[in-house]
């Protein structure tokens, strides 16, 4: 199971002043230090620090299903999530909503939940054994901000812009 971060090419061109999925530039703020994630070092964007809150769509194609809302991004270069296990975004709120897709990128039903985080990477690692679910997308279950989204070993996932 592999936490992704944003897309590279989508976080540098949104760094660059770029559009971001409603057409406009982000806008820029200074971070608190808590409660704004940052969806490429999926951190929160260190307090006293400039970060990016711009519109985000992580899906590859425009659908009913394909949710548009905010992220925040440092606006400083950070190094993109690679690690091992939860990522500190996922360690933040005491629980997450999580849905599961197929590869058509539609919701499958029957698959979201709102859930605690101890049991986050146990119920994302069930959704991911069933061979429909692609992938996992796992968002704030207070405000349904995107997060981060887990994709199955061997799995191609069209690119989180």
């Amino acid at each position: 199971m592999t936490f992704l971060a944003m897309d590279q090419t989508f976080v540098d061109h949104i760094r660059a002043g770029g559009a971001n999925a409603n057409g406009q530039p982000a806008e820029r703020a200074i971070s608190k230090g808590t409660g704004t994630p940052c969806r490429s070092c999926l951190s929160n964007v260190p307090e006293g620090e400039e970060m990016l809150i711009c519109a985000a769509r992580p899906f590859a194609t425009l659908h009913p299903y394909a949710e548009t809302g905010p992220i925040f991004l440092c606006a400083r270069p950070c190094k993109p999530w690679a690690g091992a296990g939860l990522p500190p975004i996922l360690h933040e709120s005491p629980d997450y909503l999580i849905k599961a897709y197929g590869s058509d990128e539609r919701i499958r039903y029957g698959t979201g939940e709102v859930l605690g985080r101890d049991v986050l990477a146990h119920a994302v690692a069930q959704r991911l054994a069933d061979p429909d679910n692609v992938f996992v997308d796992v968002r704030s279950a207070r405000n349904n901000c995107f997060l981060t989204r887990m994709r199955g070993p061997g799995q191609n996932l069209p690119v989180i812009r």
